[in-house]
């Protein structure tokens, strides 16, 4: 059977979640046609979506990739961590048995991407989105889709920073105990937890009070 070929939506929004696209970048309709090999009106219709969801920026007659700045990554934050702490609770509630080995088998398998950032960080949405799936709420799954649209706009990864690997696997580790044992409280808190910490790694990366690997 032949995949579904993906849209031009789905296509810029991938460049910019992988960092083909980064904050600031000019996206300009011809080329774009051209990089996808399709027509100019799905890459208008896609940019024009993308404009109202406030991933892409006005400049001018030009449409850039938009950037946070400190207040709303701040904002972001909030959501995510609150979004991302119900949705561990629910997983602890309602995942099945098969979508618990799935998290496991993560973490064990994410070890092997430590010291390469960018596999790890494809890694971490991948871990989030399972535990987003076993939530079992879609509702909740769309609201999360959205927040995590918006981390697309941030120009590097917190996983970058010099250590944050290690710990962060470490506290996936936590999150998936705490959801095979069923309890929602600690999964809840585990998430919240592992969310703060790595919105205070971003705020050193960016303000240079850590460094970051090569």
């Amino acid at each position: 059977m032949k995949p579904a070929q993906k849209d031009a939506y789905t296509l810029i929004l991938e460049a910019i979640d992988h960092g083909g696209f980064k904050p600031g970048d000019r996206l300009v309709e011809s080329e774009l046609a051209e990089r996808f090999g399709m027509s100019r009106t799905p890459i208008r219709e896609a940019l024009q979506r993308l404009e109202t969801q406030s991933l892409l920026t006005r400049d001018g007659r030009s449409l850039i990739v938009s950037s946070l700045d400190h207040n709303q990554l701040a904002e972001l934050y909030v959501v995510r961590t609150e979004l991302e702490a119900l949705a561990a609770r629910l997983a602890a509630r309602h995942a099945t048995d098969e979508e618990m080995r799935v998290l496991r088998d993560m973490v064990e398998a994410d070890r092997a991407h430590l010291g390469d950032p960018s596999a790890l960080a494809r890694a971490n949405r991948r871990f989030h989105k399972q535990i987003h799936l076993a939530s079992h709420n879609r509702f909740l799954v769309q609201q999360l889709d959205m927040v995590h649209r918006s981390m697309a706009l941030m120009a590097s990864t917190s996983l970058a920073a010099v250590g944050r690997d290690e710990v962060a696997l470490a506290e996936h580790d936590a999150i998936v105990r705490a959801i095979e044992a069923r309890d929602e409280d600690k999964a809840g808190q585990a998430l919240r937890d592992h969310i703060s910490k790595a919105f205070v790694t971003r705020l050193k990366l960016d303000s240079g009070g850590v460094s970051s690997v090569e």
